[in-house]
């Protein structure tokens, strides 16, 4: 079905939209039995999907690890570490991937990882935390808080400094980054520096109103958003409700004294008015923030950058913006 917001995108945009939509089918169809098989793809490093996704850049030396969370089990983390500039210890982004909650690994971030480590300097730490319907709220958020705690307790071991670090991601990766800025400045463990929220999805009522006006949009329609969050929060008496600040960091009681925030969203996205909600409450309570919506892009635009006339101009925005302020000189 084309959406009218789709007429907007331009040709090329419009054609891999439909062949990415036509290839994954609709989230809110997808049989539980389907999900694992959905989580492991990612596209071929190779032409004629790098020309889409980008290049997996061959100056970052990929590898793997983990740490324990709090309950114990391994969590895996993907490491981008840029071989230029020596063997010295590194500024840390940690990455958490987008996929709703439920889909989504860190295989497929290759392409974006390595061109953040490779242009901001920096080492990029891409979590593989934990997924629903197994797992439902707040665990991935544990794990990710736990994540960036681990990074800081480890730092040497790392090659990292224990100082400049920032958590980035998409969508629902967005969503954690928030949180876990809210949970650590409250309950410490961790110095983050500054965060990147792409499109981020913040506010678990869908009430804002780019919800609507894109429900039938590309890549993320109002009803995968309702099969995400029912998979994330699941059932019963243990179910977070959705205005959580573990599930909605919008709905946070205070927002002052965050990190610096990058916000980037997609004009023809659900998403795209809770991001600029959130942007505005944290500029509100004194947080710096910089806010730039992308012009004729859906939902995911950052996962094609090739195929969208912004997408070079969106990766160039967040890399100077992570570079910026994983390099600047901290007081204290």
């Amino acid at each position: 079905m084309t959406t009218s917001s789709s007429w907007d995108m331009p040709l090329r945009t419009r054609l891999v939209v439909r062949a990415i939509s036509r290839e994954r089918g609709a989230i809110s169809s997808l049989a539980a039995e389907e999900i694992p098989r959905m989580r492991a793809w990612a596209a071929p490093a190779r032409p004629p999907y790098s020309w889409i996704t980008g290049r997996v850049r061959r100056d970052v030396s990929i590898g793997a690890t983990a740490f324990r969370a709090r309950d114990g089990h391994s969590v895996g983390v993907r490491t981008y570490r840029p071989r230029r500039g020596g063997p010295g210890p590194l500024p840390v982004l940690v990455w958490l991937h987008g996929g709703g909650w439920v889909l989504g690994n860190t295989r497929s971030y290759d392409p974006i990882c390595t061109a953040i480590a490779h242009a901001a300097g920096v080492l990029v730490l891409s979590v593989d935390y934990r997924l629903a319907p197994e797992f439902r709220a707040p665990q991935a958020a544990l794990d990710c808080v736990d994540a960036v705690r681990w990074v800081t307790g480890s730092a040497p071991a790392l090659g990292a400094r224990p100082d400049g670090i920032g958590v980035a991601g998409d969508s629902a990766g967005a969503n954690l980054s928030a949180v876990v800025t809210q949970v650590v400045r409250a309950d410490g463990g961790a110095d983050l520096a500054h965060q990147s929220l792409i499109y981020p999805a913040v506010d678990a009522t869908m009430s804002q109103p780019s919800v609507a006006e894109h429900a039938g949009g590309a890549i993320l329609t109002r009803a995968d958003m309702d099969a995400f969050l029912g998979h994330y929060l699941g059932e019963g008496p243990d179910a977070l409700e959705r205005v959580d600040p573990l599930v909605s960091p919008l709905y946070a009681a205070d927002l002052a004294a965050l990190p610096p925030a990058l916000v980037q969203t997609a004009d023809l996205d659900p998403l795209r008015d809770d991001g600029a909600a959130y942007a505005r409450a944290l500029r509100d309570a004194g947080v710096e923030v910089e806010l730039t919506n992308y012009p004729r892009v859906p939902h995911g635009f950052h996962s094609f950058p090739g195929a969208t006339p912004v997408g070079r101009a969106a990766r160039d925005e967040l890399t100077r913006w992570i570079a910026r302020h994983a390099h600047r000189p901290r007081v204290g």
